[in-house]
């Protein structure tokens, strides 16, 4: 395991492999008030949502569910101003791996978490963000693109993307430089729709993709909307296709990874960090 994860530093500090982060590399983010954890995975958004209370055993499924029945009954914007106070509004801690990444510097960055951490680690120089947008945003695309100046985000075309710049993407959105989310069931069809046939990532990205290999941290392969975000946003990856963080793999996580040429090492982002000299 110990020559896996060197390896996997390696790539990634030589821009080889690309981070590819889920809702585990937020693990142990807290606010600073009262050390609550940040919401990050899907319980703990559904909960979040309810006000600090569970759902029904049939919300509790999954957080797009959860957010789909509250757009029905309450409107989007309930779904949209509870992801901007915990996103937007709250401080959190830093986690550590968004600080080892940040002194990697790669050139690009997939992270499927609705917060600003890696935003806020490129706060001090250009970079070319990418964010995901549902389907109210009105537009033949699933995506806006913003070009960071070192100061203000501008939201630019295609064509107008500076190349050699770090690129961040983050599909499910976020709440800067404005709020855009991908949040829920409805949310989540159309956009993996889109995905599909090629128009919720930019033709830059498509040309940039193939034979890239990725690091997969903190994302637990059990939901379909996730398997689903890796499948169709890796597509056309190199051999194999990457390597994913999993340290007690399910026998379904180890039969998808294994049908999509993901390798798997069974240990998790404390183990890669001490790997790498840096403390979790």
């Amino acid at each position: 395991m110990s020559n896996q994860l060197s390896e996997l530093i390696q790539g990634i500090g030589q821009g080889q492999i690309i981070p590819f982060l889920g809702p585990g590399a937020l693990a142990g983010v807290v606010d600073p008030l009262n050390q609550e954890p940040i919401p990050a995975d899907s319980d703990s958004l559904i909960i979040g949502l309810n006000d600090g209370r569970p759902m029904s055993p049939r919300l509790m499924w999954e957080f797009s569910r959860a957010a789909m029945n509250v757009e029905l009954k309450r409107g989007r914007g309930a779904v949209q101003r509870f992801l901007d106070q915990t996103y937007g509004q709250r401080t959190w801690t830093r986690a550590p791996l968004h600080d080892w990444l940040k002194s990697l510097a790669p050139p690009y960055v997939i992270d499927i978490n609705r917060d600003t951490q890696l935003q806020d680690s490129l706060a001090d120089q250009p970079h070319t963000l990418v964010r995901g947008i549902a389907r109210t945003g009105g537009t033949d695309y699933r995506f806006r693109i913003h070009h960071y100046d070192g100061a203000r985000y501008q939201e630019v075309a295609q064509e107008a993307v500076v190349p050699g710049l770090p690129v961040l993407f983050k599909p499910m959105g976020s709440p800067r430089p404005d709020a855009t989310y991908i949040a829920s069931d409805a949310d989540y069809v159309d956009y993996l729709t889109e995905l599909m046939g090629g128009f919720a990532i930019p033709a830059f990205l498509k040309t940039y993709r193939p034979g890239r290999q990725y690091a997969f941290l903190g994302l637990r392969l059990l939901r379909d909307t996730e398997r689903m975000l890796l499948s169709d946003i890796t597509y056309g990856s190199g051999t194999p296709r990457g390597w994913a963080l999993i340290p007690e793999p399910t026998a379904k996580e180890r039969r998808f990874c294994a049908g999509k040429d993901i390798e798997i090492i069974t240990a998790d982002i404390p183990d890669l960090l001490a790997a790498a000299g840096c403390e979790a």
